[in-house]
């Protein structure tokens, strides 16, 4: 999926030289969390929002009274891919309405890995107008699409957002870049187990987790997962004492203490 969606998913870099501008940029535009968590914290979000995390998705949520977040973007609306459909507007005003969390994605879906500093922040900007016109407020967060990344990308979102979601695994701690979080994926045919191992890594810890997935249905894509995996790991994240909360909520925990102070 390169921009406008696709049948045949796009892939991102995943070149050596791709590889070492990912690095390149974690040492770069750095924003370190700040955490001392009484309890874990999990957030539960859902990249480009197809239809079926729009409904399925929401439905799980709600009925254990947690809410989620939607990394939207805004071209992609009503189009189908490999992922299913996706949301169409009147869906995610719903999950506006909701209490969810609208956050950003560009509005093309645009590969900020590769992107010029202009390409990125036009495009933001395309899906904030956008947002904007359905009554959605500013997001306050950023998902990469693909997980890519560059210098450039966290330079235009660094003043832009609290936080801004990758996709490589780990546990936003005490120090971890704000900027290029870490995220874990309910995907593919190891996805909740995967998920589960970081569930107790995140509970032992004490740290924040994020995890993601794409579409929710019976037979979901590569990217996707079942209504029932997803069921079964909100279910053990709250048997184990986690806080579910919304990407902007945990990022705005995680800020410093004088962020805080100068906010109030």
């Amino acid at each position: 999926m390169s921009g406008l969606p696709e049948n045949t998913p796009y892939s991102a870099d995943r070149s050596l030289i791709g590889k070492v501008r990912r690095r390149l940029a974690r040492a770069l535009t750095r924003k370190p969390a700040h955490l001392d968590l009484a309890r874990p914290l999990l957030t539960i979000s859902f990249d480009d929002a197809p239809a079926s995390a729009a409904h399925a998705g929401a439905d799980i949520l709600a009925r254990h009274g947690v809410h989620g977040t939607y990394f939207i973007s805004a071209g992609l609306m009503g189009k189908d891919s490999h992922l299913g459909l996706f949301a169409r507007v009147d869906e995610v005003k719903a999950l506006h309405a909701a209490g969810h969390e609208i956050a950003d994605h560009t509005y093309s879906h645009l590969d900020c890995g590769k992107a010029g500093s202009a390409a990125i922040s036009g495009n933001i900007e395309a899906n904030l107008r956008s947002l904007k016109h359905m009554g959605i407020p500013k997001p306050r967060t950023f998902a990469y699409p693909y997980g890519d990344v560059s210098p450039q990308a966290k330079a235009v979102l660094n003043d832009r957002y609290l936080a801004a979601r990758a996709l490589h695994h780990g546990l936003i701690e005490t120090g971890t870049d704000l900027n290029q979080a870490p995220a874990v994926g309910i995907e593919g045919p190891r996805g909740e187990e995967t998920a589960r191992l970081w569930l107790d890594r995140a509970h032992k810890a004490r740290a924040w987790l994020v995890l993601y997935t794409h579409d929710v249905r019976a037979n979901p894509s590569d990217w996707g997962c079942t209504p029932e995996v997803l069921e079964r790991l909100v279910v053990r994240a709250l048997d184990l004492g986690f806080d579910i909360v919304t990407f902007a909520e945990g990022a705005r925990r995680a800020q410093p203490a004088t962020a805080h102070r100068t906010a109030a």
